[in-house]
């Protein structure tokens, strides 16, 4: 059983940061074109990704981690390397939910008014920026966690 819920463990990693990686790499890319029809179209398809992928990744992370921490003995938890990982797993998801998805509903937003409009209103590059940023901390906390799994220092 350790094995199997180990092996979920991975799978929900693998996509959660995977996803996190690719989204911004296909919103940066269709900000950097300027064609509005691009922003508009890969600013809807960031935020299914995020509902499809990376709000059930995290949740997948959380149960699975707890239930191998159960498994394999609760006082894994006094271990540096795992507490440490929970608590920046849950910073990442308060971000996420509480950052990235209200800036992702307006660049959503902004975008498909300045498709309809013909221009973009500076609105959309100050929230990109800020999506950006918090985008940047969401994906390297992860990367933080991601080794101090496999390194368990």
């Amino acid at each position: 059983m350790f094995q199997f819920i180990l092996a979920i463990h991975i799978l929900a990693a693998v996509i959660f940061l995977g996803n996190l990686i690719t989204t911004a790499f296909w919103k940066v890319r269709a900000d950097r074109s300027g064609n509005l029809e691009n922003m508009a179209m890969t600013s809807r398809a960031v935020l299914l990704a995020d509902y499809v992928f990376t709000g059930p990744g995290i949740a997948a992370l959380l149960v699975t981690g707890i239930l191998l921490a159960g498994l394999s003995g609760w006082e894994r938890f006094q271990e540096p390397w795992l507490g440490i990982s929970l608590m920046l797993l849950l910073v990442t998801a308060f971000i996420w939910a509480g950052v990235l998805i209200p800036l992702q509903l307006r660049l959503v937003r902004l975008s498909q008014e300045g498709l309809a409009a013909g221009s973009l209103d500076s609105a959309y590059s100050r929230t990109s920026k800020r999506w950006s940023m918090f985008g940047g901390i969401a994906t390297l906390l992860p990367i933080v966690i991601l080794f101090l799994m496999v390194l368990r220092p």
